[in-house]
């Protein structure tokens, strides 16, 4: 069954029937049956059909909708457009084909879109405020593990497991304020632009946006049906999400490596070698940093496919579908594979070296009055030092930090200790104890956790 074909003396070859039709877009069954009740709503509120015309469609959809898990697609449906119509006129008979009235499958398809990804964008927001729910509750636990952060992928500073976790959840949750801004440009109704420049009938698609749920209908028709930024939009969201993952994915595969030796791997997270049978794999972190790609290949393809569309709609936006669609699952699947990765997990990093404390020492004369260029070579010269007689930077003596600079006071020792250098951290946003607890408590307000 197709929506069009008076115009033609014969139907479409298979080839042609085959390559143009779309069962991607199945998935959009239940939101397409909403939108097009929404539209029957405003036929009937508009007297562009009758009460009883009216009353008769709203019936028949509603059929659809309460068994839309147990819908059946025929092999001759074009779409899901063509489907819920076919379906409709078994129930309802000719009437059925007034559903149609006023409305193009461009601006429909539109309002599918929106309608579908105003859920899956909800839905993901949640997703990942449970990662992050999860992030905060391990950094809590680890509020005052020490470690070392990490710059040129060489040891630099002391902080804390809390710390660094954090700093994952903290992107994360942009991510979840990026998925809630979307949802605002989403939050326009196109019904009623019709194929490209709207209707002769007195249509109200204010009435359709309204009990949608939309704050309010795009302003031009063109621009309704021709337009897929907010999918681009969406896609990005997805591609920024999942580099995110993907960036907390490649720690904990370094950090489950023996050189690393900071976290164990559940049994039910992790996999083994077909060869290697000491072997425990990250396979979920490897593959969440795999997949990221695809996403990113997602947001490419989405704006390339629309570069150079002329107004209004092309049968190229067709495409559309299946990129948001795999990009949305991937991230979804991804997000779900985190919580599970890092609910069964172990920490259990070791206790850094003190070359993590250098800056403090040289912190500890700038509060003197030093200038810091000439207090980072003082210490740069007591780590060479030490260096040549073998000793590391928690190995030094009162007697070496005198020997270097005479500004240095046998306190300064304290500086070299690990631990009691990170006690020392005073600036908001850093790795020192306190620190961490006051950002998992902002990022449980932030998310009503």
């Amino acid at each position: 069954m197709t929506l069009w074909g008076g115009r033609f003396g014969e139907g479409m070859s298979d080839v042609t029937s085959r390559f143009t039709g779309d069962t991607s877009d199945r998935r959009l069954l239940e939101v397409d049956i909403k939108g097009s009740l929404a539209h029957v709503a405003m036929l009937g509120a508009t007297g562009i059909i009758s009460e009883d015309e009216a009353m008769a469609l709203s019936d028949g959809l509603g059929s659809i909708l309460a068994a839309v898990s147990e819908f059946e697609f025929a092999e001759t449906d074009e779409d899901v457009h063509t489907a819920v119509e076919r379906r409709l006129g078994e129930l309802v008979g000719d009437v059925a084909g007034k559903l149609h009235t006023g409305r193009s499958r461009n601006d429909q398809v539109a309002l599918d879109m929106r309608l579908f990804l105003r859920e899956t964008g909800d839905a993901r927001a949640v997703q990942l405020g449970d990662l992050i729910a999860l992030l905060v509750e391990l950094a809590e636990g680890n509020a005052e593990t020490p470690i070392p952060t990490y710059t040129h992928l060489q040891r630099a500073q002391i902080t804390t497991l809390g710390h660094h976790l954090l700093a994952h959840a903290w992107a994360l949750h942009r991510d979840v304020l990026r998925f809630w801004d979307c949802a605002t440009r989403l939050d326009l109704s196109p019904l009623g632009a019709g194929a490209s420049a709207g209707s002769s009938l007195p249509l109200d698609p204010s009435l359709v946006a309204e009990r949608l749920g939309f704050r309010g209908v795009m302003p031009n028709s063109l621009d309704a049906v021709g337009s897929r930024d907010f999918v681009s939009e969406y896609v990005f969201c997805c591609a920024q999400a999942m580099t995110d993952l993907s960036r907390l994915a490649e720690d904990l595969v370094l950090w489950a490596s023996s050189e690393f030796g900071w976290l164990t791997l559940g049994d039910g997270v992790s996999t083994g070698s077909s060869a290697l049978p000491q072997k425990r794999n990250p396979d979920i972190a490897e593959l969440v940093r795999g997949r990221a790609a695809t996403v990113i290949g997602d947001a490419t393809a989405i704006l390339t496919l629309q570069k150079a569309l002329p107004l209004a709609y092309n049968r190229d936006l067709q495409e559309d579908k299946r990129i948001v669609f795999h990009a949305d699952d991937t991230l979804a699947g991804a997000t779900e594979a985190m919580v599970a990765l890092l609910s069964g997990v172990g920490f259990h990093p070791p206790v850094p070296g003190s070359e993590t404390t250098a800056l403090d020492l040289a912190e500890a004369l700038v509060g003197r009055g030093v200038p810091f260029r000439e207090a980072h070579e003082v210490v740069g010269r007591l780590v060479k030092v030490l260096e040549v007689d073998g000793r590391s930077l928690g190995g030094a003596t009162a007697d070496d930090l005198a020997a270097v600079d005479e500004r240095f006071e046998p306190d300064d020792l304290d500086r070299l200790d690990p631990v009691k250098s990170l006690g020392m951290r005073v600036t908001p946003g850093s790795g020192g104890p306190q620190s961490v607890r006051d950002q998992a408590a902002a990022l449980r307000e932030a998310l009503g956790l």
